[in-house]
């Protein structure tokens, strides 16, 4: 206990601590309030919410809107699309990021110098839109669940990072294995994979935040109504003025369509990828501490 004290005593509280602590707790307001307030209009009822009644508490408390979505099928399969979509695209985006990093850790790869100057050219020119739509269109793409998975399959920013964590595992545990007799492909597998679990959770939570709030790709090349991801039919619903044309166009058979339906629609689209952080937090903190304690 007397030791302790002197720690304590030996670290004060200075006034920069103070202002840090301020400003961290000024910045988890800032995000968490606009969230409460969020919550709070979906569950309040729609006078209180033309009267402008509703700050960080509901008023008049009613769960009309979450039973409007809940019931409604086109919503449902919706939130369900998007979610086998992110799943998917984030396992084979994990899958390409590894097998394109990977070779590049090699010194005796012929051209790695031109491969990696090739790779980091394509994060500052892009084709642009139209090419790009007039590609897709070319390999008979658009309107189908490909266009909405391949080619976003791979960040190349996301591809260095991946390759700057590899770099770091010591080459003496690559060359031990290569001395039994291991291949790259074994030596990937047994080695650099099992030692990567933090930078690849990283990269899986990037992925599917990316997927699960990309919307663009799909308003571009996806006219089937059955193919589009949540985020676009919340981008529908929150783009019409009219609440009985949201209603009929957006599948909701309840009429009356306002802004307690609309908030209770950005908390269905939001809150999933949300519960998806505390499972990946322990993996945030290794790759966070990773090598910060030698012993």
């Amino acid at each position: 206990m007397k030791t302790r004290t002197k720690i304590l005593s030996a670290n004060p509280i200075t006034a920069g601590d103070i202002l840090i602590t301020i400003l961290c707790v000024g910045l988890i307001l800032i995000c968490i309030l606009p969230m409460v307030n969020l919550l709070a209009r979906s569950l309040s009822g729609a006078n209180a919410l033309v009267r402008n009644q509703v700050t960080l508490l509901p008023v008049g408390l009613n769960f009309d809107a979450y039973t409007t979505i809940l019931n409604d099928a086109r919503y449902i399969r919706s939130l369900w699309w998007t979610a086998f979509l992110t799943v998917v695209c984030t396992l084979l985006s994990l899958t390409m990021t590894t097998i394109c990093s990977y070779p590049l850790i090699y010194d005796q790869l012929k051209g790695r110098k031109i491969i990696n100057t090739v790779i980091i050219i394509t994060m500052y020119f892009g084709a642009g839109t139209i090419p790009t739509y007039l590609l897709l269109k070319s390999l008979n793409m658009l309107d189908t669940a490909w266009v909405l998975i391949i080619p976003n399959c791979l960040s190349v920013f996301n591809m260095i990072i991946m390759r700057s964590f590899l770099f770091g595992i010591p080459t003496s545990l690559r060359e031990s294995a290569e001395i039994d007799g291991a291949g790259p492909l074994k030596v990937l597998l047994r080695i650099y994979l099992p030692l990567s679990t933090p930078v690849l959770a990283t990269l899986a939570l990037f992925y599917a935040v990316g997927r699960w709030n990309g919307f663009s790709d799909a308003l571009m090349y996806v006219k089937n109504r059955d193919l589009f991801p949540i985020q676009l039919l919340l981008y529908n619903i929150l783009n019409t003025t009219n609440s009985m044309e949201t209603a009929t166009q957006e599948g909701f058979t309840t009429p009356g369509v306002g802004e307690t339906l609309r908030a209770a629609s950005v908390m269905f689209a939001t809150v999933p990828i949300l519960i998806v952080y505390p499972w990946l937090q322990k993996y945030f903190i290794t790759g966070a501490t990773l090598g910060a304690v030698k012993e």
